[in-house]
């Protein structure tokens, strides 16, 4: 398997008078075995043949007790997101951070959703610099100002609990800490707008605001 080094030119960085550095192009790298999965954990539907139960035909209008578990799923994993994402550090491995994310997902009792999901062979996602989303772990190193991206996801007591977030590992450059800034408030302002009778359109319109705020911001201190 290759790890591929080019780097992008900083040109379409200076627009905004910062002190940019390139990141490395990251390309395929060596995937192990998959971990194993306790006999006490509750798997899903597609735990052995790796095809997920139909979807409904209608909007599943959750119960007040579904929405109870759906809440200690979500808080579980969130949980685990946090822990993932501060253990992250220079010159490990997202193999690493599999395992270490996995181990916390089983002691809890809940299944790792993303295991042979269609297949998928690993327990998280992680995605970095230039991959877009659901990353393979593998035995690449992570480096000083990568951009890593994790997914984690479990299937516990019946529900799916699921999140994401990304953080600059290591110091990082001030392009790469802002926009991953830029990302997290999106989100945390477009939960604001997350209610009944409340558009899909509206969370659109609130990510590219607060996008357009931010890089305003940039470009007015960066001149001062």
């Amino acid at each position: 398997m290759i790890t591929c080094t080019r780097t992008y030119p900083k040109k379409a960085l200076k627009l905004l008078s910062l002190n940019v550095r390139s990141y490395t192009v990251v390309g395929l790298d060596t995937v192990t075995n998959s971990l194993e999965i306790p006999k006490h954990v509750q798997t899903p539907s597609y735990y052995r043949n790796g095809i997920p139960s139909p979807r409904p035909n209608s909007i599943d209008i959750k119960t007040d007790e579904q929405i109870e578990r759906l809440k200690v799923a979500g808080a579980l994993a969130g949980n685990i997101l946090d822990k993932t994402l501060d253990y992250a550090q220079v010159g490990m491995t997202t193999d690493e951070l599999d395992k270490y994310s996995h181990n916390l997902i089983v002691e809890s009792g809940a299944y790792p959703a993303p295991f042979n999901y269609r297949g998928f062979p690993k327990s998280i996602c992680t995605s970095v610099n230039n991959v877009l989303c659901h990353g393979i772990p593998n035995t690449r190193p992570l480096e000083d100002g990568d951009i890593l991206s994790v997914d984690v996801s479990v299937y516990h007591d019946g529900v799916f609990g699921d999140c994401c977030s990304n953080r600059v590992v290591g110091e990082g450059d001030a392009t790469a800490n802002s926009m991953v800034t830029v990302a997290r408030d999106s989100v945390l302002s477009c939960l604001v707008h997350c209610r009944p009778g409340a558009s899909f359109s509206i969370i659109g319109k609130t990510i590219r605001y607060v996008h357009r705020h931010q890089i305003l911001l940039r470009v007015i201190y960066s001149n001062v």
